[in-house]
């Protein structure tokens, strides 16, 4: 499997109305990501509404995941739990499917573990899966700094790298100078990651990813070939779309650009609302700004 890098899209979790995945729709929408260019996908994570998935279906949707994927691309597990013992149980459920690595929160509901206590959990769940791990680096009031991420990649050389999220590309830059040769940073500055990559970030996991797939990769593309006149005009384009999904639905908001494009992946799990009137002619006009009007489905 090559290393991780560039274009790896958090992919949607379709759900039906009465709230059971629709698994078939999650097969297609993997083929459909890899037909747009991207180099990996991670399953599981915030974008796929991965906190509301229970042991089994979160090992059944990576199993399926991997299977449509054959090894095409390489995959990410995402686990996002309030304890050693679920990251653990969690992890274990797909060490045996060929995952690329798990993408893991910090520990995250309401009370912030000591620096000690973080590195002590993402060690304990390295060695209990033999997985390696992206530490998810996203959670407001249990942010890891930079200096403390670098730490644990040091001490635990099962952690392979950080997804630096929420939005502070300071932090993405701090990391760039910061990170050993051998660890990834990915940047989910959704708005950003046109600096981002040109700041040496290894790819991106981010929500703006699976609304505009292709794009994205041709962003990526033109910063590797020194084109900036054309990533400046994509991130213009991008940006405007990202302002259109952004907000508390975010993975609904997602899944109705991929809808737009032929790719239906059902609806949000309740409570979360499906994208409002509102927002679904916002994302159509910025979407239709991305890809063009003659690529929009009807």
């Amino acid at each position: 499997m090559p290393q991780l890098h560039g274009i790896i899209p958090p992919t949607a979790t379709p759900f039906t109305a009465d709230g059971e995945i629709d698994f078939a729709a999650a097969r297609a929408q993997a083929r459909w990501l890899i037909g747009q260019g991207v180099h990996g996908l991670a399953t599981g994570g915030s974008t796929g509404e991965g906190h509301t998935l229970d042991v089994d279906e979160f090992r059944r949707l990576i199993a399926d995941t991997m299977e449509e994927t054959a090894g095409r691309v390489p995959v990410i597990a995402g686990i996002i739990v309030d304890s050693t013992r679920d990251a653990i149980r969690r992890g274990k459920a797909v060490a045996d499917l060929g995952v690329a690595a798990l993408q893991v929160t910090p520990v995250h509901y309401l009370f912030r573990p000591t620096d000690e206590a973080m590195l002590d959990h993402f060690r304990a769940l390295t060695e209990a899966t033999g997985l390696p791990v992206l530490i998810y680096n996203v959670v407001p009031w249990s942010y890891l700094s930079p200096a403390l991420l670098i730490r644990i990649m040091r001490e635990v050389p099962g952690v392979i790298g950080v997804k630096q999220s929420a939005g502070d590309l300071k932090l993405v830059a701090d990391l760039m100078t910061m990170v050993q040769p051998g660890n990834l940073i990915f940047s989910a500055v959704d708005a950003l990651l046109y600096p981002s990559f040109a700041l040496g970030a290894h790819g991106s996991i981010a929500a703006i990813l699976t609304a505009a797939p292709r794009a994205c990769v041709d962003l990526w593309d033109a910063v590797k070939a020194g084109d900036h006149a054309r990533a400046l005009d994509l991130h213009t384009r991008l940006l405007a779309l990202w302002n259109a999904i952004v907000g508390d639905n975010l993975p609904a908001c997602t899944k109705f650009a991929q809808t737009l494009q032929g790719c239906p992946v059902g609806l949000p799990r309740a409570p979360m609302p499906p994208a409002s009137s509102a927002q679904q002619a916002a994302i159509r006009t910025a979407l239709q700004g991305v890809i063009g009007q003659e690529k929009l489905a009807a």
